[in-house]
């Protein structure tokens, strides 16, 4: 516990690794993922580096179970009197409570540990009061008034030996699930961790989870098995020492708290002393023992410290699994776009855009049709080629997608392809509006005399372009009225305005398309600097 500055320092740079990994995708194990990094966050600020900064700070039990196993008339019966309202349905379940000895209460005053709680004291009062506080028989003394949700209760009793300091935590399987996440941060803030289970539920996945658990972490455990029955305790504590052998903890410490008529009744009555001294015992000989106190600290911090060995290489492995998905993603959507965009530059060549409408009044041009009833029907057949490709291209990246676990993080949006044939639309006509200034800057410099009509001008370059090998009449006619030079100049920039346009709206629709994967911000590096805070922490050790 004598920890260099260097070690609590490399401690601190891998919690900011941790902090900073996002596990948006919905992949498989992601889930364990994100509640690994909860856990290695609340180990880290609530209880590693606190330790390992203070280990002179009261050794913190944390008395945790299921619903109805009896937490809080153990704590009441530790302390001699109630500074915590027992019972399934206590409206308290909520808040928290610490109880230490007075000379002890600075040390969690403050947010040394369980940071993002807000501390709720309770000032000294006699016995009386205390019981008229917690049965709410008198109005609330807590600063502020009131009660909040994420807060910690902290109270003092002078029968609570020093340097111990005893944590009622809510039920590890509550109905209310912020109430299940509180209760693990909770017993991750633990030097011992106190599981409380009963004669009757012992068998249950609840309290072994968290027996399993703390052997992961090899924390200093100790199990209460409570209100059991007075003709069964042989037979019950028998085999619950069975299973925990089987389950390798037969080393874990054991107490049995019997059946007493101070269980029942909503659970405000006092257990005997006789039935909690053991317990007592044995958790202030840890606290008060240098020897005790140094094996029951060193084995719950070295034991999360060595488990960071394994839990870290896991999440790292989990960033990587997210950022390889990522990857995929992303690379299904610039396929399909990439596709497409060789895909209309075929149909260019092959004159595509000079179909249906376009083409026929491209065949009554000028007879039948003007130039700018030309230029509308181009425009509208190059957006309708445009929207064809979106379109082609949205789904290809769905069929892609589909098998790809990690595209369920995004919903479909109903009104994408309206939304995308506006803007389409909208860069489409600004094309038009761009050719037809090329093609006034082009009449501008010739003879006035001589100087044909713009609008005709930017009829026949547009036609010119996008008509392929069914509009070469119009690179003629483009030449006959402004001359060779000038109509290969004008296709030239014309050319060049026609790709720049095709990228631009299907580069504009790739993006939008990955927009909310890159807004997720899913990279590699925090795989990498996992690894590196790792090699540096063990390094430290």
């Amino acid at each position: 516990m004598d920890a260099r500055p260097q070690l609590i320092d490399a401690l601190s740079a891998l919690r900011d690794r941790v902090a900073a990994v996002r596990l948006p995708l919905p992949l498989r194990g992601a889930s364990r993922a994100r509640q690994t990094r909860t856990e290695l966050l609340a180990q880290l600020d609530d209880y590693l580096v606190p330790r390992l900064k203070d280990p002179d700070a009261p050794l913190l039990a944390v008395i945790g179970g299921s619903t109805g196993a009896g937490k809080s008339t153990l704590v009441n019966s530790l302390v001699g009197r109630r500074v915590s309202e027992a019972g399934v349905l206590r409206p308290t379940t909520r808040t928290p409570v610490l109880v230490c000895h007075p000379d002890d209460h600075h040390w969690f005053a403050g947010m040394r540990v369980l940071p993002h709680l807000t501390r709720v004291w309770m000032p000294p009062q006699d016995e009386a009061d205390a019981e008229d506080e917690i049965l709410g028989r008198k109005g609330s003394r807590r600063p502020g008034g009131g009660t909040d949700e994420k807060s910690l209760r902290i109270e003092t009793a002078s029968t609570l030996p020093r340097g111990l300091a005893l944590l009622d935590a809510p039920d590890i399987d509550s109905l209310v699930v912020e109430n299940r996440r509180l209760a693990a941060e909770l017993i991750c803030a633990a030097d011992v961790w106190v599981m409380v289970t009963t004669a009757s539920r012992y068998a249950d996945a609840v309290p072994w989870h968290l027996l399993r658990t703390a052997k992961e972490y090899d924390a200093t455990l100790v199990s209460v098995l409570d209100r059991v029955p007075h003709q069964v305790v042989d037979e019950v504590s028998r085999q619950y020492a069975a299973l925990l052998t089987k389950a390798g903890l037969g080393h874990v410490p054991r107490f049995t708290v019997p059946e007493l008529p101070e269980s029942a009744g909503g659970g405000n009555g006092l257990l005997p002393t006789t039935a909690v001294a053991p317990l007592l015992s044995w958790l202030a000989h840890r606290a008060q023992d240098p020897a005790a106190r140094q094996q029951a600290l060193g084995r719950t911090a070295g034991g999360v410290l060595d488990s960071l060995g394994s839990r870290m290489p896991e999440l790292a492995s989990a960033v990587a699994a997210q950022y390889a998905a990522a990857v995929r993603l992303t690379g299904a959507v610039e396929e399909a776009y990439a596709a497409q965009r060789e895909r209309v530059r075929g149909r260019l060549r092959a004159g595509a855009v000079l179909a249906g409408d376009a083409r026929t009044r491209w065949r009554g041009y000028p007879r039948d049709s003007s130039a700018a009833e030309l230029l509308d029907a181009l425009v509208a057949s190059m957006s309708a080629l445009l929207q064809c490709a979106v379109a082609a291209a949205d789904e290809q990246v769905e069929n892609a997608w589909r098998r790809e676990p990690a595209a369920g993080a995004f919903g479909s949006d109903g009104g994408a392809d309206l939304e995308s044939g506006e803007r389409i639309g909208i860069a489409v006509r600004r094309w038009r509006r761009v050719l037809e200034e090329l093609a006034e800057e082009e009449v501008r410099g010739m003879e006035r005399n001589a100087a044909p009509d713009a609008e005709t001008v930017a009829a026949l370059l547009a036609t010119a372009l996008l008509g392929g090998r069914r509009a070469r009449g119009a690179g003629e006619r483009l030449a006959e009225r402004i001359g060779a030079q000038g109509a290969l100049r004008l296709r030239d920039k014309g050319g060049e305005l026609v790709t720049t346009t095709i990228d631009d709206v299907l580069h504009s629709e790739r993006d939008r398309r990955l927009a909310p994967l890159d807004a997720l911000e899913v990279t590699p590096e925090p795989q990498a600097e996992l690894i590196a805070a790792l090699s540096l922490l063990q390094k430290e050790r």
